[in-house]
Protein backbone atom coordinates (compact mmCIF):
# COMPACT_ATOMS: atom_id res chain seq x y z
CA UNK A 1 0.00 0.00 0.00
CA UNK A 2 1.43 3.45 -0.92
CA UNK A 3 2.62 5.28 2.17
CA UNK A 4 0.75 8.45 1.19
CA UNK A 5 -2.63 6.72 1.08
CA UNK A 6 -2.86 6.52 4.82
CA UNK A 7 -1.24 8.57 7.57
CA UNK A 8 -1.39 7.07 11.03
CA UNK A 9 -0.53 8.92 14.20
CA UNK A 10 -0.42 7.75 17.77
CA UNK A 11 -3.15 9.12 20.06
CA UNK A 12 -2.15 12.04 22.23
CA UNK A 13 -3.82 13.80 25.10
CA UNK A 14 -4.47 16.81 22.87
CA UNK A 15 -6.12 14.91 20.00
CA UNK A 16 -9.38 13.05 19.84
CA UNK A 17 -9.31 9.52 18.45
CA UNK A 18 -11.55 10.63 15.56
CA UNK A 19 -8.88 13.15 14.50
CA UNK A 20 -6.02 10.66 14.32
CA UNK A 21 -6.59 9.41 10.78
CA UNK A 22 -7.17 11.32 7.60
CA UNK A 23 -6.58 10.79 3.92
CA UNK A 24 -3.81 12.95 2.52
CA UNK A 25 -4.02 14.89 -0.71
CA UNK A 26 -1.71 13.98 -3.58
CA UNK A 27 1.46 16.09 -3.65
CA UNK A 28 0.41 18.10 -6.70
CA UNK A 29 -2.68 19.34 -4.80
CA UNK A 30 -0.86 20.19 -1.56
CA UNK A 31 0.83 23.14 -3.26
CA UNK A 32 -2.45 24.67 -4.43
CA UNK A 33 -4.19 27.40 -2.47
CA UNK A 34 -7.71 26.79 -1.24
CA UNK A 35 -10.29 29.39 -0.26
CA UNK A 36 -13.79 28.43 -1.45
CA UNK A 37 -14.93 24.82 -1.32
CA UNK A 38 -12.98 22.81 -3.88
CA UNK A 39 -13.69 19.75 -6.00
CA UNK A 40 -11.56 17.02 -4.44
CA UNK A 41 -9.25 14.61 -6.30
CA UNK A 42 -11.67 11.69 -5.90
CA UNK A 43 -14.31 13.53 -7.94
CA UNK A 44 -11.81 15.09 -10.33
CA UNK A 45 -10.56 11.62 -11.22
CA UNK A 46 -14.09 10.43 -12.03
CA UNK A 47 -14.74 13.51 -14.19
CA UNK A 48 -11.53 13.02 -16.18
CA UNK A 49 -12.00 9.26 -16.60
CA UNK A 50 -15.68 9.25 -17.57
CA UNK A 51 -15.50 12.30 -19.84
CA UNK A 52 -12.70 10.71 -21.83
CA UNK A 53 -10.71 13.91 -22.37
CA UNK A 54 -7.18 13.71 -23.75
CA UNK A 55 -4.26 15.80 -24.94
CA UNK A 56 -6.21 17.25 -27.89
CA UNK A 57 -9.36 18.15 -25.93
CA UNK A 58 -10.74 21.65 -25.40
CA UNK A 59 -12.66 22.10 -22.13
CA UNK A 60 -14.84 24.78 -20.56
CA UNK A 61 -15.22 24.96 -16.79
CA UNK A 62 -17.72 27.14 -14.95
CA UNK A 63 -17.55 28.05 -11.28
CA UNK A 64 -13.75 28.18 -11.09
CA UNK A 65 -13.53 28.70 -7.34
CA UNK A 66 -9.96 27.96 -6.30
CA UNK A 67 -9.37 26.35 -9.68
CA UNK A 68 -8.54 22.81 -8.61
CA UNK A 69 -10.66 21.19 -11.31
CA UNK A 70 -9.60 23.69 -13.98
CA UNK A 71 -5.92 23.10 -13.19
CA UNK A 72 -6.39 19.33 -13.27
CA UNK A 73 -8.13 19.49 -16.64
CA UNK A 74 -5.37 21.74 -17.99
CA UNK A 75 -2.73 19.18 -17.03
CA UNK A 76 -4.33 16.81 -19.55
CA UNK A 77 -6.24 18.81 -22.15
CA UNK A 78 -4.95 21.06 -24.92
CA UNK A 79 -6.87 24.12 -23.67
CA UNK A 80 -9.16 24.95 -20.75
CA UNK A 81 -11.31 28.07 -20.36
CA UNK A 82 -12.76 28.61 -16.90
CA UNK A 83 -15.51 31.11 -16.01
CA UNK A 84 -15.88 32.69 -12.56
CA UNK A 85 -18.05 35.57 -11.31
CA UNK A 86 -16.11 36.45 -8.16
CA UNK A 87 -12.89 38.40 -8.65
CA UNK A 88 -11.48 37.27 -5.28
CA UNK A 89 -11.78 33.64 -6.38
CA UNK A 90 -10.16 34.48 -9.73
CA UNK A 91 -7.09 35.85 -7.94
CA UNK A 92 -6.68 32.57 -6.04
CA UNK A 93 -7.21 30.49 -9.18
CA UNK A 94 -4.64 32.59 -11.07
CA UNK A 95 -2.07 31.87 -8.36
CA UNK A 96 -2.85 28.15 -8.60
CA UNK A 97 -2.49 28.35 -12.37
CA UNK A 98 1.05 29.68 -11.92
CA UNK A 99 1.88 27.13 -9.22
CA UNK A 100 0.68 24.26 -11.41
CA UNK A 101 2.44 25.69 -14.48
CA UNK A 102 -0.54 25.32 -16.82
CA UNK A 103 -0.37 28.24 -19.30
CA UNK A 104 -3.05 26.51 -21.40
CA UNK A 105 -5.61 27.48 -18.72
CA UNK A 106 -7.48 30.74 -19.33
CA UNK A 107 -9.54 32.12 -16.44
CA UNK A 108 -12.28 34.55 -17.41
CA UNK A 109 -14.43 36.87 -15.32
CA UNK A 110 -17.87 36.09 -16.67
CA UNK A 111 -21.22 34.32 -16.45
CA UNK A 112 -21.34 31.12 -18.50
CA UNK A 113 -25.12 31.42 -18.88
CA UNK A 114 -24.58 34.68 -20.81
CA UNK A 115 -20.95 34.89 -21.93
CA UNK A 116 -20.17 31.43 -23.32
CA UNK A 117 -19.32 31.80 -27.01
CA UNK A 118 -16.89 28.93 -27.63
CA UNK A 119 -17.70 26.21 -30.17
CA UNK A 120 -16.71 22.57 -30.75
CA UNK A 121 -15.97 21.97 -27.06
CA UNK A 122 -15.21 18.42 -25.87
CA UNK A 123 -16.17 18.88 -22.21
CA UNK A 124 -18.11 21.43 -20.16
CA UNK A 125 -18.07 21.19 -16.36
CA UNK A 126 -20.52 23.13 -14.18
CA UNK A 127 -20.01 23.75 -10.47
CA UNK A 128 -22.47 26.53 -9.74
CA UNK A 129 -25.99 27.12 -8.39
CA UNK A 130 -28.73 26.83 -10.98
CA UNK A 131 -26.53 24.88 -13.37
CA UNK A 132 -29.58 23.97 -15.45
CA UNK A 133 -29.65 27.60 -16.66
CA UNK A 134 -26.33 27.01 -18.43
CA UNK A 135 -27.57 23.99 -20.41
CA UNK A 136 -28.88 25.84 -23.53
CA UNK A 137 -25.61 27.66 -24.18
CA UNK A 138 -23.61 24.58 -23.25
CA UNK A 139 -25.46 22.57 -25.86
CA UNK A 140 -24.57 25.11 -28.56
CA UNK A 141 -20.93 25.12 -27.49
CA UNK A 142 -20.39 21.36 -27.33
CA UNK A 143 -19.45 19.29 -30.35
CA UNK A 144 -21.69 16.29 -31.19
CA UNK A 145 -21.21 13.64 -28.49
CA UNK A 146 -19.42 16.24 -26.35
CA UNK A 147 -19.80 15.73 -22.60
CA UNK A 148 -21.38 17.97 -19.98
CA UNK A 149 -20.82 17.33 -16.26
CA UNK A 150 -22.71 18.87 -13.37
CA UNK A 151 -21.19 18.86 -9.87
CA UNK A 152 -24.12 19.05 -7.44
CA UNK A 153 -24.24 18.69 -3.66
CA UNK A 154 -28.02 18.11 -3.45
CA UNK A 155 -30.42 15.61 -5.02
CA UNK A 156 -32.91 18.35 -5.87
CA UNK A 157 -30.26 20.01 -8.03
CA UNK A 158 -29.60 16.70 -9.79
CA UNK A 159 -33.28 16.29 -10.65
CA UNK A 160 -33.62 19.78 -12.16
CA UNK A 161 -30.37 19.44 -14.08
CA UNK A 162 -31.10 15.96 -15.47
CA UNK A 163 -34.60 16.95 -16.61
CA UNK A 164 -33.21 20.02 -18.37
CA UNK A 165 -30.57 17.90 -20.09
CA UNK A 166 -33.18 15.46 -21.38
CA UNK A 167 -35.40 18.25 -22.72
CA UNK A 168 -32.41 19.94 -24.36
CA UNK A 169 -31.31 17.02 -26.49
CA UNK A 170 -28.74 15.26 -24.33
CA UNK A 171 -28.52 11.49 -23.99
CA UNK A 172 -26.74 8.86 -21.89
CA UNK A 173 -27.58 10.86 -18.75
CA UNK A 174 -25.99 9.23 -15.73
CA UNK A 175 -25.46 10.25 -12.10
CA UNK A 176 -22.66 8.98 -9.86
CA UNK A 177 -21.41 9.48 -6.33
CA UNK A 178 -17.84 8.68 -5.32
CA UNK A 179 -17.17 7.63 -1.71
CA UNK A 180 -13.56 7.39 -0.53
CA UNK A 181 -12.93 5.28 2.57
CA UNK A 182 -9.77 5.30 4.62
CA UNK A 183 -8.46 1.83 5.52
CA UNK A 184 -6.91 1.33 8.95
CA UNK A 185 -3.99 -1.10 8.83
CA UNK A 186 -2.64 -2.32 12.18
CA UNK A 187 -0.73 -5.39 13.40
CA UNK A 188 -3.85 -6.72 15.10
CA UNK A 189 -6.04 -6.40 11.99
CA UNK A 190 -7.22 -4.36 9.04
CA UNK A 191 -10.58 -2.64 8.67
CA UNK A 192 -12.23 0.51 7.29
CA UNK A 193 -11.66 3.42 9.64
CA UNK A 194 -14.37 5.78 10.78
CA UNK A 195 -12.67 8.56 8.83
CA UNK A 196 -13.03 9.19 5.12
CA UNK A 197 -14.26 11.53 2.43
CA UNK A 198 -17.92 10.65 2.21
CA UNK A 199 -20.50 12.71 0.34
CA UNK A 200 -19.16 15.74 -1.48
CA UNK A 201 -21.45 15.94 -4.50
CA UNK A 202 -23.30 14.02 -7.18
CA UNK A 203 -21.73 13.98 -10.63
CA UNK A 204 -24.21 14.16 -13.51
CA UNK A 205 -22.82 13.18 -16.92
CA UNK A 206 -24.53 13.53 -20.31
CA UNK A 207 -23.62 13.65 -23.99
CA UNK A 208 -24.86 16.04 -26.62
CA UNK A 209 -26.93 14.17 -29.17
CA UNK A 210 -26.15 14.42 -32.87
CA UNK A 211 -29.84 14.96 -33.64
CA UNK A 212 -33.28 14.68 -32.04
CA UNK A 213 -33.65 11.06 -33.23
CA UNK A 214 -30.72 10.00 -31.05
CA UNK A 215 -32.36 11.56 -28.01
CA UNK A 216 -35.72 9.87 -28.63
CA UNK A 217 -34.08 6.45 -29.03
CA UNK A 218 -32.20 6.88 -25.75
CA UNK A 219 -35.34 7.95 -23.85
CA UNK A 220 -37.29 4.94 -25.15
CA UNK A 221 -34.49 2.57 -24.14
CA UNK A 222 -34.46 4.03 -20.61
CA UNK A 223 -38.24 3.55 -20.29
CA UNK A 224 -37.98 -0.11 -21.33
CA UNK A 225 -35.12 -0.81 -18.88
Amino acid sequence: MPKRLLRQKRPSAKKKTSDILRIELPDNFKRLKRAPQVILPKDIGIIIAYSGIGKDSVCVDAGTGSGWLAVSLARIADKVISYELREDFIKIAEKNKITANVPNLEIRHGDITKDLKEKDIDLITLDLPGAEKAVPRARKALKPNGVIVGYMPHMEQVSKFAMKLEKSGFYDIRTYECILRDILVRPEGMRPSTKGVWHTAYLVFAKKSIDDKTTKININEEKRA
